[in-house]
């Protein structure tokens, strides 16, 4: 357990089975260690949705880019 408690102290804190207590860490440990980032699901999630969001901002800027230096060329 993170705070140094037997997951059986915390099951009788929290009125549990050790069982379930023990499946829940189980999960969260699996839970962070999915994958070699280590990385929680939701900052998994996060981090897919950001590059995304960066690939697309950088295709506006390329584009923007463009039609500024197209515009530039025919005010001339």
């Amino acid at each position: 357990m993170d705070e140094g408690k037997s997951m059986g102290a915390v099951a009788r804190e929290l009125d549990l089975t050790a069982s379930a207590v023990g499946l829940w860490v189980r999960q969260a440990r699996a839970e962070r260690t999915k994958g070699k980032s280590g990385l929680m699901k939701e900052e998994r999630e996060e981090l897919t949705r950001l590059r995304q969001e960066n690939r697309e901002l950088r295709m506006e800027r390329d584009i923007l880019k463009k039609a500024s230096a197209l515009f530039a060329k025919y005010q001339q």
